[in-house]
């Protein structure tokens, strides 16, 4: 009997560089999240930053919730679900590799291979290269988005 190969229905990729200060945001949701026994069908990834390497982890999947540090824009901390398109848009600076905003248009390239794309983030206070830690607003965004995604553990799908 043939079988087919088991495919990860949803999978949380956790972009960042804990080295830059707040860019470390979605590092430290990963680890949060690791210490969890997850569903046979939730993969979770610590993927750095973001760059072309990163377009494999949307293959063999139904769903990916992208965890990432968002731009400044005056309310450090604050936790939201940007559109895509709005990433897509980003200008990233090039210390901060390719950004997401290239690996969502490059996957929308090849849209009968994409996965359905959510993203969560929390809005940064500053990323400052070669500095570990996250700012306080940002450290406490990292719970709120952990407990967010708990419901994923749980194999409940958020809309």
């Amino acid at each position: 009997m043939n079988q087919s190969p088991s495919i990860i229905r949803r999978h949380i990729v956790c972009f960042g560089n804990p080295l830059h200060g707040d860019d470390g945001f979605g590092p430290a949701v990963y680890e949060r999240l690791a210490a969890r026994e997850r569903p046979p069908d939730l993969r979770l990834t610590e993927a750095g930053a973001p760059g072309p390497a990163a377009l494999a982890l949307f293959e063999d999947c139904d769903e990916v919730i992208v965890v990432d540090a968002l731009a400044p824009a005056g309310r450090p901390g604050r936790v939201h679900r940007p559109s895509l398109a709005a990433i897509m848009e980003e200008a990233t600076p090039a210390a901060h590799g390719l950004g997401l905003g290239y690996v969502l248009r490059a996957l929308a390239a090849f849209p009968e291979t994409s996965p359905a794309i959510k993203i969560i983030g929390a809005e940064v206070e500053t990323i400052t290269p070669f500095h570990i830690g996250l700012s306080k607003p940002v450290a406490r965004a990292v719970d709120e988005v952990a407990m967010l995604l708990g419901a994923y553990f749980e194999n409940d799908r958020h809309e």
